[in-house]
């Protein structure tokens, strides 16, 4: 695995981590952010917003693509504090730390520990929030990868349970005001839930209790992957939810979401994401694809 500094997309200082397959692109003038992860030289699998390239010092919040960490539940303007400044970035072993000051609204300092393994395209991603206020904050962190357009989300259900076994529900399911279960960009299966980016369709979103450790966004012959756990009996935001998706006319995005902390003066909380990075996967439309080609690589 190695480290070097380079410009990217009109930013005059990022740092790139490589392998022989794989490359993870960190602003450091803006963010914490990771803008791109593509195998090398070839089509980034995250987001990106053209017109926000290269650019910093914004007086508003610019969302730019990528992947982000932000405080959870959402609310303005405490998740909308803004990060258009520059921040710090530090090598560690096999990776580096990124670092962003405490904001003016939250007191609470961002930090994104990114690990790339040396050998295989699984990326491990250490999420941080610290409150450096004087009073307690009550947050969950909550990591949201914007991606790439034309995709397809998977999500996969929660086993099958017959009638005649459980008679409880065994879903936590959040909906917002403006989610539409019949918008054709979903296709619900009794296995997978699939969302497809439209950059013709607006706002649409869905919260779940995710306990199945994985989702996937499959784009052109790429799979990637995003594994994270789900605390039992803890307290999340929205409702309960540890997995949300969103996707509007410019991005689709994969959020996890940590449980609710209430943090002290110079407390800590944790939420950790694992991703891998797969290519020549074929065209999946049906569950019984997502079973043969996607499923033994989550």
């Amino acid at each position: 695995m190695e480290t070097e500094r380079i410009k990217y997309n009109g930013w005059q200082n990022c740092m790139r981590l490589s392998n022989k397959e794989v490359e993870l692109i960190v602003t450091a003038d803006v963010g914490p952010r990771i803008i791109r992860f593509a195998f090398v030289g070839e089509r980034n699998v995250l987001g990106e917003i053209a017109d926000q390239a290269g650019g910093t010092g914004e007086t508003e919040w610019m969302i730019r693509g990528g992947h982000r960490l932000w405080i959870a539940p959402e609310e303005k303007p405490k998740s909308y504090e803004l990060d258009n400044t520059a921040i710090s970035i530090e090598e560690i072993p096999c990776g580096i730390r990124t670092t962003q000051e405490p904001g003016n609204l939250t007191h609470v300092e961002k930090s994104m520990e990114i690990n790339l393994a040396s050998d295989t395209n699984d990326v491990t991603l250490k999420h941080v929030l610290t409150n450096r206020g004087k009073t307690s904050i009550t947050l969950a962190p909550w990591a949201l990868t914007v991606m790439a357009l034309r995709g397809t989300a998977i999500i996969p259900m929660p086993k099958h349970v017959p009638h005649t076994d459980r008679l409880t529900h065994n879903q936590e399911w959040s909906l917002w005001g403006y989610t539409d279960l019949s918008d054709p960009r979903w296709k619900l299966g009794p296995k997978y839930i699939m969302f497809r980016q439209d950059p013709t369709k607006g706002p649409n979103k869905l919260g779940i209790a995710h306990r199945e450790g994985w989702v996937a966004y499959l784009l052109d012959e790429f799979a990637f992957i995003k594994r994270y756990v789900h605390v039992e009996r803890a307290q999340y935001p929205d409702g309960g939810v540890s997995f949300e998706t969103f996707s509007n006319e410019e991005i689709l995005e994969l959020e996890s979401i940590g449980p609710l902390t209430t943090l002290k003066h110079g407390q800590s909380v944790r939420h950790e994401e694992r991703w891998s990075l797969h290519r020549h996967i074929p065209v999946c439309g049906t569950e019984a694809e997502i079973d043969s080609h996607v499923l033994p690589l989550a």
